[in-house]
């Protein structure tokens, strides 16, 4: 009798304890109707410490939530960060098609327009050539029109290319290894790709492939290689507004031609699946 009420006031003390620290709502309610309680056995004592049991294991669980939401949300800037950075040459290319920065759009467009129809007259040897004979007299004619100025205004003979000459131009190892490793990704898709298609693992893709190449054929005798740079260069700067300005017509055509073209694509596996069925 005595070591049960000697147990009871230290599981008392105890719970009341685990109360002030932990759930002073939920202890304190069950500690006062415990001191309350004259006529109290073992099993009370029981049902009273399993409660305080499962009330700190829930309290742990909820500690445990916290501390991971707050990982999540310190965590959640970076991956932004990350994510944002990832993002950043796609929308600046896109921001390109898209004619966003009129000037900036233009001087690109331009600039690579003329050089593959350069590239298009002349052999790439005169066009590099000539290229680097323009750079080098302008750059050349600038250092000696600020020599002379200098000197007529007698100030001080500063390069006027040394904000420039004191840059640094090395490329970082860490972003040859990130490209490398990327250009790696995408040289061994196209290697397992051509695989599947040459080596006819799926009979339709293959045929796929034998369509666009014999359409490819016809293409290649009246185009060369330039010039379907050059026609590829203006579809990709004149399409995208095209599409945006046009959406809705663009897109009701398209769906009318997709649905025939699959209708075509399934009447023909129709008919592939027939023969495989016959020969079988």
């Amino acid at each position: 009798m005595d070591d049960q009420i000697s147990s009871t006031t230290e599981d008392q003390k105890y719970l009341q304890q685990a109360g002030d620290k932990l759930a002073p709502d939920v202890f304190t309610e069950e500690v006062s109707e415990f001191s309350d309680c004259k006529n109290f056995d073992f099993d009370d004592i029981l049902d009273l410490a399993g409660g305080a049991k499962d009330a700190i294991e829930r309290h742990r669980s909820e500690d445990q939530l916290m501390d991971i939401q707050n990982v999540q949300i310190i965590n959640s800037p970076e991956k932004e960060e990350a994510h944002e950075e990832v993002k950043a040459p796609s929308s600046q290319l896109w921001d390109l098609l898209y004619w966003r920065d009129i000037q900036k759009t233009a001087c690109v467009f331009g600039g690579t327009l003329s050089l593959l129809i350069s590239l298009s007259l002349l052999s790439i040897i005169s066009v590099c050539s000539y290229m680097a004979l323009a750079l080098l007299s302008i750059t050349i004619c600038f250092r000696i029109y600020r020599g002379i100025t200098d000197a007529l205004q007698k100030s001080e003979n500063t390069h006027p290319f040394k904000v420039y000459l004191e840059q640094d131009v090395t490329l970082p190892a860490d972003v040859i290894h990130k490209h490398g490793d990327v250009l790696l990704k995408h040289i061994n898709a196209t290697i397992n790709e051509m695989k599947h298609l040459f080596l006819v693992e799926d009979l339709i893709d293959s045929l796929k492939l034998a369509v666009l190449l014999w359409v490819l054929t016809y293409v290649g005798s009246v185009f060369n290689g330039l010039t379907l740079l050059i026609i590829g260069e203006v579809a990709a700067f004149t399409c995208p507004i095209l599409y945006e300005n046009h959406k809705t017509q663009i897109d009701h055509y398209y769906g009318l031609v997709n649905s025939h073209l699959q209708d075509i694509v399934k009447k023909i596996q129709a008919k592939i699946h027939g023969v495989k069925n016959k020969a079988e």
